[in-house]
């Protein structure tokens, strides 16, 4: 625990304690403070922008090329994988995630991102532009290159609940075009940030080409306003990327943002539930449901509901919620009390405008914020629980007539970010199709790919992170053309 005891800024390659106001981060599990720290001051935001804005412009980050960047990125993993265990740990105390998961969700999966970024730094993006482009023939005949060039310094904005795969999102795409960054993490995951930057520094990274703050809204705000600043990685809230937005537009700045979702889970008819069941619940429940693209709602059948209800309950029985240093835990705490209650509250209402709570809904007899995994039933899609993302391991289940009906619900929602749909192969891909979704996994899918794009239009934001999409938001491009 005394590796706990602080976190720190990083500015232009040094560390330094916050000036600014005291954080206070507490244990999910525990309700105890296990850290102590300071959010960075006015001049320390100030240092971290400038440091950013020097080493794009002509500092030793500017000069690197690709086959740099890419050993720099490919060293950076192989150090996560090195700290593994001390990471999962480290989450497990200020995040809640169960040790369980911990390895798989804050290392592996990041991992596999930051070495597709680092293949993709020395080879650059795809994107089938013809370079040089053809000869075009017009009043002057012309021959011209497109150029793909780094967008400039970035201000990546991380959410608490999964702060080093959105790293790898955000720096991983950033580093690799030959952007610097400007860091910024919640508040509640600011130790598990701190560990991850110092593995910035042990690999070697250039001073200024990665930078960290924190601390409350005012940081962000000094940050996306900042001229400086040339574009804005932001993962969150509707809410505040609606401001993230607000506060860019007067200098302009490129905005790319992560909002989350209330993803659909179709179950078609002919659907085997002892396949569709397990790994559905899952999808709702994994790191506290506290996931962007959770599939919370699940469409099934009328004749189908009592069935899936059942087998559901049956199968979230099986998943021991607790201690996250437990190794048998699969549902660890909510973030905070203040999140937990509100969670209450979305049941709360849910019951009172005429819906069950068949499984869970109940606190545990424990100091920590912990929630049953939950299933609510007899409510409509337009019921408030079925609308907004509660970021908890809280499922619906609605019966529909057919599938038309079920894909009209799917798409009935301000979110796009993911969907699943389970049945008869051709028949859910034709389903697939016709979802309004960035993302859509047909009987599983399978792992999240580094070379795939995530994101979603709607509420769910704007732009892509991952894969060639996500990779191309950090470039401009450049037309040089000239006479033949």
């Amino acid at each position: 625990m005394a590796a706990l005891s602080s976190a720190r800024l990083y500015l232009d390659g040094t560390w330094a304690d916050g000036e600014g106001s005291s954080i206070s981060t507490v244990s999910p599990s525990t309700g105890g403070v296990i850290a102590q720290s300071n959010a960075a001051a006015t001049h320390q935001i100030q240092a971290a922008l400038s440091a950013a804005r020097r080493a794009f412009d002509g500092g030793e980050w500017s000069r690197t090329d690709g086959a740099q960047r890419r050993r720099l990125l490919h060293r950076l993993a192989d150090l996560l994988e090195r700290d593994r265990s001390e990471i999962a740990e480290l989450a497990a105390h200020e995040l809640g995630t169960p040790l369980s998961t911990g390895g798989p969700q804050h290392v592996d999966l990041p991992v596999s991102f930051f070495r597709w970024f680092a293949d993709a730094a020395e080879r650059g993006p795809r994107d089938g532009y013809e370079q040089p482009m053809t000869i075009y023939p017009g009043t002057v005949p012309t021959s011209g290159m497109l150029l793909r060039e780094p967008i400039g310094v970035v201000a990546a904005i991380l959410a608490y609940n999964v702060p080093t795969l959105m790293a790898a999102f955000k720096l991983g795409g950033a580093l690799a075009a030959g952007c610097s960054c400007v860091l910024l993490t919640s508040p509640k995951s600011i130790l598990i940030t701190t560990k991850f930057v110092e593995l910035i520094d042990e690999a070697g990274f250039p001073a200024g080409a990665v930078n960290l703050v924190f601390g409350p809204p005012s940081v962000t705000e000094q940050v996306v306003s900042a001229p400086e600043v040339d574009m804005v990685s932001f993962t969150g809230s509707p809410a505040v990327g609606t401001v993230i937005q607000q506060l860019a537009a007067p200098t302009l700045k490129k905005v790319v943002l992560e909002l989350g979702g209330k993803s659909p889970n179709i179950v078609l008819p002919g659907t085997h539930l002892s396949c569709a069941v397990p790994a559905s619940s899952l999808r709702f429940t994994r790191n506290s449901g506290q996931a962007c693209g959770a599939t919370t709602r699940t469409f099934v059948p009328h004749a189908l509901v009592d069935d899936y209800v059942a087998a559901s309950a049956e199968f979230l029985a099986t998943l021991p919620v607790g201690d996250p240093f437990d190794a048998s835990t699969a549902i660890g705490p909510l973030i905070t009390a203040e999140h937990r209650d509100r969670v209450e509250g979305y049941l709360q209402r849910a019951v009172a405008a005429g819906g069950a709570i068949p499984l869970g809904g109940k606190r545990l007899d424990s100091d920590g914020f912990y929630l049953d995994a939950t299933i609510v039933t007899g409510l409509p899609n337009s019921a408030e629980i079925a609308q907004e993302e509660l970021f908890a391991p809280v499922g619906m289940v609605i019966g529909y007539d057919d599938v038309n009906e079920a894909i009209a619900l799917a798409n009935d929602s301000r979110y796009a970010l993911n969907a699943t749909v389970w049945g008869p192969t051709p028949d859910a891909i034709d389903v697939a199709r016709k979802i309004r979704s960035g993302t859509v996994a047909v009987n599983g899918g399978g792992p999240m790919r580094p070379d795939a794009p995530w994101g979603g239009p709607g509420y769910s934001g704007i732009g892509r992170e991952g894969g060639e999409e996500g990779l191309r938001e950090f470039f401009e491009v450049k037309h040089v053309q000239w006479p033949l």
